[in-house]
């Protein structure tokens, strides 16, 4: 099974998108033709109706057999999460695979940074977690800090009940964005990915627009950074070089 987990694209009428960035990165996923696209938030920089219909034109434009989009704390500037659901639907729910189940929770509150999973979707993570199948929890916040990306201020507000939860049911993996910084963590035997920014000059600690690769074979978990226009990087290579 291949995932293509890709976030931050901050879409908007300004020099900071780079738009050719994202249509070579769309290109590039494309040719992958993986299984699942997981589009972790931050679709728009400002939650503005006219980047809201650009997203979804470069969103469209990617070929795979499905697709999960969820809302980043930029997305519900301007109550831009009522446009979010006009577009795209729920912006948290399930998908089932025949290879894994996907469970994507919304942590983004308007006009916040922080992020928040809440009592409601910590028991939705409890009741659809899956005892037989390769477990995926997907939010655009980040649980466990990241390097190289400042002071920390914007993290999930309850992520200590949030990793006790998951302490328990042991996810397979656990997929973010938001802090424009791809990086690994594991922790309780639980892997935690963190995707890069796709498409915006905004970038922190690694310099590079980019998004992940996930490759699951027999439940071995084979991630990789993509760096757009360039190379395929090992996160272990990657963490070593810092």
């Amino acid at each position: 099974m291949i995932i293509v987990q890709i976030s931050d694209m901050h879409c908007a009428d300004a020099e900071q998108f780079l738009r050719g960035k994202l249509t070579r990165a769309i290109n590039e996923i494309n040719a992958l033709n993986p299984d699942l696209v997981i589009v972790a938030g931050d679709l728009t920089d400002h939650g503005f109706k006219t980047e809201f219909e650009e997203a979804k034109r470069f969103i469209d434009q990617i070929r795979c057999r499905q697709k999960i989009i969820t809302l980043g704390n930029h997305d519900s500037q301007y109550t831009g999460y009522m446009l979010f659901e006009e577009l795209f639907g729920a912006s948290s729910g399930m998908l089932d695979t025949p290879e894994c189940r996907v469970i994507y929770v919304n942590t983004a509150r308007p006009d916040r940074d922080e992020g928040r999973v809440g009592r409601d979707q910590i028991k939705f993570i409890e009741e659809n977690f899956s005892k037989d199948k390769f477990n995926i929890l997907v939010m655009h916040h980040h649980l466990i800090p990241v390097p190289d990306t400042g002071l920390e201020a914007a993290i999930v507000e309850d992520a200590g009940d949030v990793l006790k939860t998951l302490s328990k049911l042991s996810p397979d993996l656990v997929l973010s964005g938001h802090r424009h910084r791809p990086w690994s963590w594991k922790l309780n035997d639980i892997n935690f990915l963190f995707s890069g920014a796709v498409s915006t000059i905004r970038l922190r600690g690694f310099f590079e627009n980019s998004y992940n690769v996930i490759r699951i074979d027999s439940g071995e978990i084979k991630p990789q950074v993509k760096i757009v226009g360039g190379t395929f990087t090992d996160f272990d290579k990657l963490i070593l070089k810092q």
